[in-house]
């Protein structure tokens, strides 16, 4: 049994580029919708082995919506690599300072675990 995904050859497709607006959206719809066009899953040329074309442009990236109460209670954990430096801060505290960043940090947990994973984050434009 051969579990090598070949490309099909009759399909021929240039670069593309997907403008998508934040406002409206979750955090986490929006982001789940970007890995998808990240991994080129909406074409029908998609390989898990390939790292795609699509270009994911994602604007007003400040008009997400939060529910309630997930800006104070989310909290984001991460370890300096000292003894006893755990670091965490909440959702609000993040967003207020860096919301591009949160987003990508949301993307990129939704993209598989793989090498193709940092080459397909290149490929989103927040702006």
């Amino acid at each position: 049994m051969n579990s090598s995904t070949k490309q099909k050859q009759s399909i021929k497709e240039t670069s593309n580029t997907i403008t998508l607006e934040a406002t409206g959206y979750s955090l986490g719809r929006l982001a789940a919708l970007v890995a998808y066009y990240l991994q080129d899953k909406h074409k029908p040329s998609y390989a898990p082995n390939k790292a795609g074309e699509t270009i994911v442009k994602v604007t007003n990236i400040g008009g997400i919506n939060f529910k309630a109460n997930k800006l104070k209670t989310k909290t984001y954990y991460w370890h300096t690599g000292y003894i006893g430096h755990l670091k965490e801060a909440t959702l609000e505290e993040l967003w207020r300072k860096n919301p591009e960043k949160v987003f990508r940090m949301a993307v990129r947990g939704m993209l598989p675990k793989n090498k193709l994973r940092d080459r397909r984050l290149l490929r989103l434009k927040i702006s």
